[in-house]
């Protein structure tokens, strides 16, 4: 199924392939530009704007909570009828510590508050708050993809595992481009993103 989209593409391998190379782009224009730069770290104020700038030229709905109930791998998403509070529940989250962090990132995972596009707009929100509170980021390139999507899976039950796999690829290198931009195509690798380079997009 392809979702409606600005570009009138109804094609899932063009709609695939657009919106990978639009929203790299996008991407890489939030690191050049510092667009990050004094937004609060683990507000949905946050989260929305790197939504919807990664998701301008492709959705309507970038940025927007979404207004419908979805599901992945036969796990439900946080009902769209509580989302506004569950998101407002999860801001109030402490972030002082990693661990508090990553539970926070957890929970809004839970909640998937987008349409699409989730996973790839709150990996740069995660390391928004890490490197706002403790000076790292994650190196993701370093992170197998199986390994964090199965970690992923089972954390809302457990979450020592996705704790002990982004703990031990963490980096100082926060402002270091070929750091991000090999961590936005490892994100994207995750959701099958895998044609562009973000580094060599304009």
């Amino acid at each position: 199924m392809v979702l409606e989209n600005k570009l009138g593409l109804s094609s899932s391998a063009e709609s695939h392939e657009a919106e990978e190379r639009l929203t790299k782009t996008r991407a890489a224009e939030l690191f050049a530009q510092n667009l990050l730069d004094g937004r609060e770290p683990g507000s949905f104020e946050t989260l929305s704007f790197i939504h919807g700038y990664l998701f301008q030229d492709v959705y309507a709905f970038a940025g927007e909570l979404r207004q419908v109930d979805i599901a992945k791998g036969g796990f439900r998403f946080a009902s769209a009828l509580y989302l506004r509070d569950a998101v407002r529940k999860i801001e109030l989250m402490p972030q002082s510590s990693f661990d508090e962090i990553i539970e926070k990132y957890i929970e809004m995972n839970v909640a998937h508050p987008f349409r699409e596009g989730n996973g790839r707009s709150m990996r740069i929100w995660l390391d928004h708050i890490l490197k706002s509170e403790q000076g790292v980021v994650v190196d993701w390139q370093r992170v197998d993809r199986q390994d964090y999507l199965l970690a992923m899976e089972r954390s809302p039950i457990k979450d020592t595992e996705i704790k002990m796999l982004l703990k031990e690829v963490l980096t100082d290198q926060i402002d270091d481009r070929e750091t991000f931009m090999k961590g936005i195509d490892a994100s994207y690798a995750y959701e099958g993103y895998e044609r562009y380079k973000t580094a060599d997009l304009k």
